[in-house]
């Protein structure tokens, strides 16, 4: 099941983002997104969280902010659920198209999002840091597909 969180659920979502990654959220980091109204959150959950979504819109176009997922949890397609969940959000609040970054490092998510139609837009030179300097970005970019009426 995917449901929105709040601010209320600031702490839960930073305690997934540090199991998920190396250089992890804080709680005020992700209490100060949620401010924003243009940021939303989507919590994916079986009996227990399982992982999150932080996304925004602005001027007809949605961004994936962070996919984290619970190391016990990956292969098993809450990642590729949170990102449609994402971009049917975004599509709600009128962006008509997705985009992300993902380190080029990352082969299991780059991979992820090409099966979910995400494609190379562009690079960011050293925009991670990495152990040994500096990691690029890839900017991946999808169209949202328009309900047929």
């Amino acid at each position: 099941m995917i449901e929105p969180a709040g601010a209320d659920a600031c702490e839960l979502l930073a305690a997934l983002h540090a199991r998920a990654f190396d250089k992890p959220w804080s709680a005020a980091e992700i209490a100060k997104l949620l401010d924003n109204p243009a940021v939303f959150a989507l919590i994916a959950r079986t009996a227990e969280p399982a992982g999150f979504v932080m996304a925004w819109t602005a001027g007809g176009d949605g961004e994936i902010l962070t996919v984290a997922v619970l190391p016990e949890a990956r292969r098993k397609g809450f990642g590729a659920a949170l990102v449609d969940a994402a971009g049917a959000a975004a599509l709600l609040r009128g962006a008509a198209s997705m985009h992300l970054e993902v380190a080029e490092t990352n082969a299991a998510a780059r991979a992820l999002y090409a099966k979910l139609g995400y494609q190379e837009a562009g690079r960011r030179h050293a925009y991670y840091a990495g152990e040994g300097g500096g990691v690029d970005a890839i900017v991946m970019r999808r169209p949202l597909p328009r309900p047929a009426i």
